[in-house]
């Protein structure tokens, strides 16, 4: 077997686990999840999944996303390089300290009135350097393709975090009154999680793993403690990231200055159930790709390798992004003809009542057209990110920039244009499809410059014209359905009556059969690389 078949195989098998750890642990925490969203009040929600998440996330992001994607692109080790592993630790302490400091002065009355809110912040910001500690280890997984350390970290850090925020809560409301510790619940919850990741990979690595590591002299001569080049290239990733982590977080910025809390709560409910999709499937395919890019495509962008070497890493990258593509292109076309059409009736049962009368089951049903959007998106910035040089990169910051005030532009509009909530998707789904006209302009010159241009074949994206034509007919059977049954997703009652059941079981029909027609034509004449089953010795 090849290098590149092997790790190809690694990449996909690394997908396949993340996939298996974000389906058991989404699963599990969406039954807890439902009893918590009927446990704490929509004010404490709010807070914790818009303005505490904010804070968490700009704190990691900031710290360690420049790193982790230098990192990536590594080739050979040495305690310089592995030192690197360690900056988001030091960046950590700072960026936590101001993180927390300035969100703590600018946070609104409403929301500094929450009982324990100032101990909450602290304990989130203790939750991120927890979490911070564990990157070293972290990244030596990731360098080593040790998927199941990462797998076992976060699925247990998914579950302590779960089960802490529901007892913690249980608690509070029995003993307390309603909403008491709701804050306290959920911060205590993310510092489980930090604790739980940050003891899976001392387990697995020892303190060593996470010790830096000094070069002894050679000829006299000291060694840099970091790379010069790998840091140079990671604070442009840095940089660049601040701008990518506004975009990414634009909407809870926000939503936190145009929502009252409650309607923050009701957002983060059914962004909760939107996102599901992207964090199970597309999230650990992205992370996957984004690895396999890096090494598959290492010798071209340090210009090292024969042509015919390079040709071939070429045909194989643009293989497996168009492939990624065309499964992305015939799922979000079910998604949409089948979401729009059932997603109204299935909100009025899996939302708690008292979010039904809010922006929930409206943001929802925009979810449905934002996802596929968000999987484009996330499939074509794995490949750029891997091959982008640091020239690419700052000006990629540059048209991110335009395309953060393209998106600060539209939501502020659509929500003066009394859209509601539901003007963050529109907006988000205007901002990632500029990102997606980039970044497929990017990798069709990239693949230009290294003179293979006819490598890359966009039309073989497109769904197959029998799949259209299954997809165009299940959306006119479905539209008789709905009118033949009189069927109205008007209340939850609405999801207990007889001929809405009939109209999902039709459906459910359609939408096996657009796989099987999806699988005979398309899926399994794909040529995605496959991991095999390691033998039992």
């Amino acid at each position: 077997m090849s290098s590149d078949e092997s790790l190809a195989q690694s990449s996909f098998r690394s997908a396949s686990s993340l996939m298996g750890l974000q389906l058991f642990s989404r699963l599990f925490t969406f039954v807890l999840n439902q009893a918590m969203v009927r446990i704490a009040p929509p004010q404490a929600y709010g807070i914790a999944a818009i303005q505490f998440e904010l804070l968490l996330s700009t704190i990691l992001f900031l710290s360690r996303e420049g790193v982790r994607n230098t990192l990536l692109r590594v080739k050979k080790t040495s305690p310089a390089t592995r030192n690197m592993s360690v900056l988001p630790v030091l960046l950590g302490f700072p960026v936590a300290l101001a993180t927390a400091c300035v969100y703590a002065h600018l946070a609104g009355s409403e929301v500094r009135a929450q009982e324990h809110f100032n101990v909450s912040i602290g304990m989130y910001a203790l939750a991120a350097l927890l979490e911070l500690m564990s990157e070293p280890m972290h990244n030596l997984a990731m360098a080593e393709l040790r998927t199941e350390v990462r797998v076992k970290a976060e699925g247990l850090g998914i579950t302590s975090k779960t089960v802490v925020t529901f007892l913690v809560l249980v608690y509070g409301l029995r003993w307390g009154g309603e909403g008491s510790l709701a804050l306290i619940a959920f911060a205590g919850g993310q510092l489980a999680y930090g604790t739980a990741v940050l003891a899976t990979y001392v387990a697995a690595y020892g303190m060593n793993g996470w010790w830096p590591r000094i070069q002894p002299p050679v000829d006299g001569k000291t060694d840099h403690f970091f790379d010069p080049e790998l840091l140079r290239l990671s604070l442009t990733m840095t940089s660049q990231s601040l701008v990518k982590h506004f975009l990414t977080e634009g909407d809870k910025l926000i939503l936190s200055y145009f929502s009252p809390l409650e309607d923050q709560g009701g957002y983060a409910v059914a962004v909760n159930y939107g996102s599901l999709v992207a964090r199970i499937v597309f999230q650990p395919i992205e992370e996957a790709y984004r690895g396999f890019f890096s090494k598959v495509l290492g010798n071209i962008t340090t210009n090292v390798g024969s042509k015919t070497e390079n040709d071939a890493a070429l045909q194989q990258a643009s293989t497996a992004l168009t492939s990624l593509l065309s499964v992305q292109a015939a799922f979000s076309l079910f998604l949409v003809v089948f979401g729009t059409a059932y997603v109204p009736f299935l909100s009025h049962i899996l939302l708690p009542r008292q979010y039904i009368s809010t922006s929930a089951p409206q943001v929802l049903t925009a979810w449905v057209w934002y996802i596929p959007v968000l999987a484009f998106n996330g499939g074509l910035e794995a490949f750029l990110s891997s091959v982008a040089t640091p020239q690419d990169l700052n000006k990629q910051s540059r048209w991110m920039a335009i395309f953060s005030a393209v998106y600060i532009v539209a939501a502020v509009s659509f929500f003066n244009l009394q859209l509601g909530d539901v003007s963050l998707v529109y907006a988000n789904i205007l901002n990632l499809s500029a990102r997606i006209a980039y970044t497929g302009t990017f990798i069709t010159s990239f693949f230009a410059r290294c003179g293979a241009r006819q490598l890359l074949n966009w039309r073989a994206v497109i769904p197959v014209t029998q799949v259209l034509f299954c997809v165009t007919a299940s959306a006119i059977q479905i539209l008789w359905s709905a009118l033949f049954l009189r069927v109205e997703a008007s209340g939850p009652e609405a999801g207990f009556e007889r001929e809405m059941f009939l109209h999902i079981g039709i459906g459910g029909l359609l939408g096996a059969t657009n796989l099987l027609m999806w699988w005979i034509y398309s899926g399994r004449h794909m040529s995605l690389p496959r991991a095999n089953r390691p033998k039992v010795q």
